[in-house]
């Protein structure tokens, strides 16, 4: 496979400056960045589009044409679709569900263009089992919760719960829940400093 480095199953040490694929993966892709890994039983298309330093854990399946920034870790489980976009220092937890298309009929088959996009944006976490429609934009360093089923754009920090997701609350990027008074929040974790800025907040 040209271009990355396939280690056996007894060899586990990584240099950050190679992709890892496990002997056990499906690799079509050429586009995968330094230091990312890629392990067992994942399959990535020929023409993804993969950042460096990124964890793709095992069944994990990444379709052509989807984009994944750097530092991105996706669990076990997950299905990453055409038309799907994730930024930067995103984390999708185990059997996260990604959609493209929001009417689908087996007897029905659509050409590309009509399907929808979904951005995940940087620094953002979308938890076990949490299905996010397509369509939709989780904001910068939202945090989706588990089991979450999201159908409306997500502001960024946002904490997202339930069925349907709704607001539940705010997260600071060091991933600890805000308190908002009269508009701002400061983390009692990091010391970051937020105020509210449309639907979502805005780092100080």
């Amino acid at each position: 496979m040209a271009g990355h480095k396939v280690l056996n199953n007894a060899d586990m040490v990584l240099e950050r400056k190679e992709v890892y694929v496990h002997s056990k993966a499906l690799v079509e892709s050429t586009s995968i960045g330094p230091g990312t890994r890629i392990w067992a039983f994942a399959h990535v298309m020929n023409g993804a589009e993969i950042g460096s330093g990124c964890n793709i854990c095992d069944h994990t399946f990444i379709e052509s044409n989807a984009k994944l920034g750097n530092n991105v870790t996706i669990k076990n489980g997950v299905a990453v679709w055409d038309g799907v976009v994730i930024e930067d220092n995103v984390f999708l937890g185990p059997n996260v569900v990604l959609t493209n298309d929001p009417n689908p009929r087996a007897e029905i088959k659509k050409p590309r263009e009509q399907w929808l996009p979904t951005l995940i944006r940087k620094g953002a976490t979308v938890g076990a089992n949490a299905t996010v429609l397509c369509g939709i934009t989780v904001g910068s360093y939202a945090f989706v919760a588990a089991g979450a089923v999201v159908t409306r754009n997500v502001p960024d920090y946002a904490l997202i719960v339930g069925v349907p997701g709704k607001i539940v609350g705010w997260m600071c990027r060091c991933a600890k829940q805000l308190e908002i008074t009269q508009g701002k929040a400061k983390c009692t974790a990091c010391g970051r400093s937020y105020k509210k800025a449309g639907d979502g907040l805005t780092a100080l």
